[in-house]
């Protein structure tokens, strides 16, 4: 027998880079906010600079409730199923900005309007065949406001290059208007960084150091990075690098107004006859509850946003919560986050404990900064030049055909180029088709009985050309910089699963295309909002979390400001 709890004015189904950003905004306007996480809190005493236990042994993300659901992935209907043994995302109060890269990109204005501006530049042919990629209801100055005010609030690190109009060279000459400076200066760059960013610039291109949500200096009640360099898998000892856990979560507690409940794993979302969200089903332990509200937020996460609306299943949506139009699971896609680039040096490049949020960027050939005309391709890549190693690291890297990968010759190649290689980050557009999709496993089971998600999803032709195409512009960057040896990966068109999921819940003004609206709040049913990249038709080439998180903000704002017609239907 369920226990059904006294209601609510909001009820927020987990408690990461998204909807722990949303219950400050809320409770600051009076709401009274339950947030239901799965995971528990962790705080700095929980990070240790271990290498074998934060990247090899994966904790914590090895003992969490996201690892006993991971999806199943298969390339195409006609192929097999797979299932791995780790997730890509974690359970915690303040979820995977615990221990993501912390890199705080804007989308690039193109993004926002990626069919609109290819047809007006090159013709709507151009656009990949299958795809069903749409401009997004608003265009980036719509935006621009809370990518400011969650720059600002939780604290990112930068280099402007493009303020009110006024370019700076210093930083990103290619990013979109934006109204003020960063509320930090960019995290430091090393000699290494300093010797990329002359080389791009004999190329002719415009080298930056990129943002971070990472404190280059005392922020708020936060001290700034140490530089240790043990937090590219892990938690930040000393609280540098910012997450909802150490900024708008603790503020939102001061108010009174939010109570978090740790350990809850969500089971369902209730609707009424008229198909309005009255609140969500949660278990901890053994015991299950019932704990209605007026307004439910979801924010677990594309896969488990997406599994959880499609385990919702009622007389009023037979098919899964708010998913009678069909659209609930589709226009998928991730970061096509393969095809690395590596390089040799003959010289030590000082990359020891450095962080990947720390190094020197270039977007010449992001999205489209450049001419596509004679490229059979939309959309571009973000190359990435960090300062990120660990001794386990750089023993596991690529000995460039010199050396075994084991034995005598092994350790005397490490002993003597341990520190002479480099591998790049290079982040790559990536379009929703109609063939990628999400939808739950007929066979395989969470410990509850749940069915997990499936993924059926590949990389098209448009996306492997792109990372070619960068791997070329990679590997000219690390020739410039005095490589003596550059090893390709191969592209690989396997999506598998990706901490940059996107899509499933997309936002668009058309209900029989997308599942939520403008704001974020589900087309059939008006009191469901959906945060996180599930809502993004776009991925850019950059990572997601500023985007996901000024969103966030913006529809919490628009449920404060409307809240009598949201709430009360």
């Amino acid at each position: 027998m369920a226990t059904r709890l006294p209601g609510t004015d909001v009820v927020v189904v987990g408690l990461g880079a998204a909807g722990g950003v949303a219950v400050l905004p809320l409770v600051d306007a009076g709401i009274e906010v339950i947030g239901l996480e799965a995971g528990t809190w962790l705080t700095r005493r929980d990070f240790a600079p271990d290498e074998i236990r934060n990247n090899v042994r994966d904790w914590p993300m090895a003992v969490q409730k996201a690892n006993l659901e991971v999806p199943t992935t298969r390339a195409t209907p006609d192929s097999p199923s797979f299932r791995g043994s780790s997730h890509p995302m974690m359970n915690a109060v303040g979820g995977t900005t615990l221990h993501y890269w912390a890199q705080a990109w804007r989308l690039n204005p193109w993004d926002f309007k990626v069919v609109s501006e290819t047809t007006r530049r090159y013709g709507s042919s151009r656009l990949p065949a299958g795809t069903t990629v749409e401009d997004w209801p608003f265009d980036y100055d719509e935006l621009e406001p809370y990518y400011d005010r969650i720059e600002y609030e939780i604290g990112v690190s930068g280099q402007a290059g493009n303020v009110a109009g006024n370019v700076d060279e210093r930083g990103n000459r290619f990013e979109g208007l934006r109204a003020r400076e960063y509320p930090m200066p960019p995290l430091r760059w090393t000699g290494f960084h300093e010797r990329m960013a002359d080389a791009a610039r004999d190329l002719g291109w415009h080298p930056f150091p990129g943002p971070a949500l990472i404190n280059s200096q005392a922020y708020g009640d936060r001290a700034g990075c140490v530089y240790h360099g043990f937090c590219n898998s892990g938690g930040c000892h000393v609280d540098a690098k910012a997450g909802p856990h150490t900024t708008t979560i603790p503020r939102a507690l001061e108010t009174g107004r939010l109570t978090v409940i740790t350990r809850a794993h969500v089971i369902g979302i209730d609707a009424d006859r008229s198909g309005r969200a009255t609140g969500v089903r949660y278990v901890v332990g053994s015991e299950e509850f019932i704990q209605p509200a007026q307004v439910v937020l979801l924010a677990s996460y594309t896969y488990e946003n997406v599994r959880l609306l499609r385990l919702a299943s009622s007389h009023v949506y037979p098919n899964g919560f708010a998913n009678n139009g069909g659209q609930v699971g589709r226009h998928y896609f991730s970061h096509h986050q393969g095809a690395p680039v590596s390089a040799l040096f003959p010289f030590d490049i000082s990359a020891w404990y450095g962080l990947p949020a720390q190094g020197v960027a270039v977007d010449d050939f992001a999205d489209d900064n450049f001419d596509h005309s004679s490229l059979d391709f939309i959309g571009g890549g973000n190359l990435w030049a960090m300062s990120d190693r660990r001794p386990i690291s750089a023993a596991n890297g690529s000995t460039f055909g010199r050396a075994p990968s084991w034995g005598s010759e092994w350790k005397r190649y490490i002993h003597e180029n341990a520190d002479r290689s480099h591998g790049s980050y290079i982040q790559k557009t990536t379009l929703p088709y109609e063939t990628n999709y999400l939808d739950l496993d007929p066979v395989e089971r969470d410990p509850l009985g749940f069915p997990v998600l499936r993924v059926t999803a590949q990389y098209k032709q448009n996306e492997l050309a792109i990372a070619d195409f960068m791997q070329d512009r990679m590997e000219e960057w690390y020739r410039a910089t005095g490589a003596t040896e550059v090893s390709r990966g191969g592209l690989g068109n396997a999506m598998g699963l990706s901490t940059h999921a996107f899509g499933g819940t997309r936002m668009g003004d058309d209900p029989s295309a997308n599942v939520v609206d403008r704001w974020g709040f589900a087309h059939e049913a008006p009191n469901l909002g959906i945060l996180g990249a599930s809502v993004m038709g776009t991925s850019g080439a950059h990572n997601p979390t500023l985007t996901v998180q000024a969103l966030t903000w913006r529809t919490a704002e628009h449920l404060v400001k409307n809240w009598s017609s949201i709430a009360g239907g």
